[in-house]
């Protein structure tokens, strides 16, 4: 029993020595944690006085009157311009400008544009705009607009003096690969309406989808342009090319009509709770035929997040050139209800766990744009021209209507001679052949 007893206290005894040592530790982590604070808090307050201290003293000194408003918003616009490429305070006019755009339809050029190593750099022209008509290209280096440099002017500051009246012209000044001198191009303000998605056939089995944004629409109009031709279909050639990018949401719901399991993108921030995985789901896939990808410097964003993901996943043949490389996330934070903030608060990684940032996605087969060279004979030639003298008869006979039905058709239908135009596209094809009778 007496052994028992001391047993019992001897249990007792170590018990409370380890309370006594867990508490003790606490304590000193408490009071560590304490000082930390303490000190991150004092730090923050003696940078928030010096904030201070320099705006009052320019406030008094400087040569200009300047308002504490505007020193302010010089002060926020430096902040934000000096944390990354695309993180901006936008201001009365920007916050404006940017909800304009949100809308879908607004009056300007029609290029994307963002920074790459300092430099003003058009992402793409969109398809059909008045910068695309222009002839902007995809990597072209904005040195002036009208006679101002661009050297000192943020994105935001850029599509603001873009933008301007339906029909006024403005000259842009570009610095392009290849050429010796600096290009001065001028090009008439439009009004800017995108259309996202089109389709077209190549031949009897072969589908072409465009997509030149990555609008609200994107995922329903591409699974209704697919399912319209779902029974002679047998093989698809996305095409991305020149595709700035837009809404996550439609960069992986695009992605799912092809992948039914997996991850498709994942985004990691500071935060833990930035942090967010999306993942293919079985039940909104809707094809699975061979797939070819067309991509270029102009792809960006959503779209090489696709094209990304289609390539982990071992989906899609990804042909052409390495993509533009951003690979950001940016939210838009209201700081009253005219001006707002836009922050990176994430960046976009592929499922194999790949950046895009400054990287970009790079093909599988590298091809660059141009023509296919072709050799023509007489015989080819006199056949043109018999072939152009029947149309002309078959119009006399039959009159206009079938004409407007041939032209009609040709809108719908990417002929060989179509395809000689544009290598990239035509090598994307001759692939898909290919996968085409590797399935059987």
């Amino acid at each position: 029993m007496k052994n028992k007893k001391f047993i019992t206290l001897g249990f007792a005894s170590v018990s409370v020595a380890l309370i006594l040592f867990f508490s003790a530790n606490l304590l000193a982590s408490s009071k560590d944690s304490r000082e930390n604070d303490i000190k991150k808090e004092t730090t923050r307050l003696e940078a928030l006085a010096k904030f201070t201290k320099v705006i009052g003293i320019v406030e008094q000194y400087n040569v200009d009157d300047i308002t504490i408003e505007e020193l302010i918003n010089k002060a926020l616009g430096g902040m934000m311009n000096n944390l990354d490429a695309h993180s901006n305070y936008l201001k009365t006019k920007d916050f404006k400008n940017l909800k304009v755009q949100t809308d879908g339809e607004f009056g300007g050029l029609g290029i994307t544009v963002g920074m790459r190593d300092g430099a003003l750099t058009i992402i793409a022209p969109i398809e059909g705009t008045p910068a695309d008509k222009a002839g902007l290209k995809s990597g072209d280096i904005i040195l002036k607009i009208n006679d101002e440099s661009t050297l000192s002017m943020t994105i935001d500051d850029a599509v603001s003096i873009m933008r301007g009246k339906i029909g006024e012209p403005i000259d842009i000044t570009i610095v392009r690969k290849g050429e010796a001198n600096p290009l001065k191009i001028t090009i008439v303000r439009g009004i800017i309406t995108i259309e996202s998605v089109y389709a077209k056939t190549i031949g009897d089995d072969i589908q072409y989808v465009r997509v030149t944004s990555f609008d609200k629409k994107v995922v329903d109009d591409v699974a209704a342009a697919i399912k319209k031709r779902e029974a002679s279909t047998k093989g698809i050639v996305l095409d991305l090319r020149n595709n700035p990018g837009g809404l996550l949401d439609q960069a992986v719901g695009l992605v799912d009509l092809f992948v039914d399991e997996g991850d498709i993108v994942s985004q990691k921030g500071r935060k833990k709770s930035d942090d967010e995985v999306y993942t293919a789901k079985s039940s909104n896939t809707i094809t699975d035929v061979p797939l070819v990808v067309l991509v270029n410097g102009g792809s960006a964003s959503a779209s090489e997040i696709v094209s990304g993901a289609l390539q982990d996943h071992r989906r899609g043949v990804i042909i052409g050139q390495n993509t533009f490389g951003k690979g950001s996330v940016q939210v838009i934070l209201p700081i009253t209800d005219k001006e707002a903030i836009k922050l990176t608060i994430a960046r976009y990684y592929l499922p194999s766990g790949r950046t895009i940032q400054a990287i970009g996605v790079k093909p599988d087969i590298d091809v660059l744009p141009g023509e296919v060279k072709t050799n023509k004979n007489e015989y080819a030639l006199k056949e043109a021209d018999l072939k152009k003298h029947l149309k002309e008869e078959l119009k006399k006979v039959d009159g206009e209507k079938k004409e407007e039905i041939l032209k009609k058709d040709s809108k719908r239908i990417i002929t060989q001679e179509m395809m000689n135009k544009d290598i990239q596209l035509k090598e994307a094809v001759d692939i898909m052949k290919a996968l085409i009778i590797v399935k059987g």
